[in-house]
């Protein structure tokens, strides 16, 4: 049976301690996720670096990536995306805390 569903569902109303991470789909080489942030960032001092590639877009909100050797943060808005090649050092600098902000993210070999 075919799975369904929609990505600005259940959306929260008001700010959360943590980011809300729903795995949408998965293989061995594959994993698909919507991201919801209200105002979340990285540590300070942190940085992913992750064993695989990452395309993620900004569907709502908005946030500021920033990567490893980069003067600047890259701003987001909805339907902007990146695409994060494995263990390229980045972090979440900010996201908007006056409105969600909803991610796809998708993981891959």
């Amino acid at each position: 049976m075919a799975d369904h569903g929609n990505l600005f569902a259940a959306l929260p109303r008001q700010a959360l301690p943590e980011e809300i991470v729903l795995q949408l789909a998965a293989t061995s080489d594959l994993r698909i996720e919507r991201i919801v942030s209200t105002g979340q960032a990285s540590p300070v001092d942190y940085w992913y670096d992750q064993e695989r590639n990452e395309w993620v877009m900004l569907l709502r909100g908005a946030a500021r990536l920033r990567f490893e050797g980069e003067a600047e943060a890259r701003a987001l808005a909805p339907g902007d995306y990146v695409n994060i090649p494995a263990h390229c050092r980045h972090r979440v600098e900010w996201t908007d805390p006056d409105q969600v902000s909803v991610w796809l993210a998708v993981h891959y070999r």
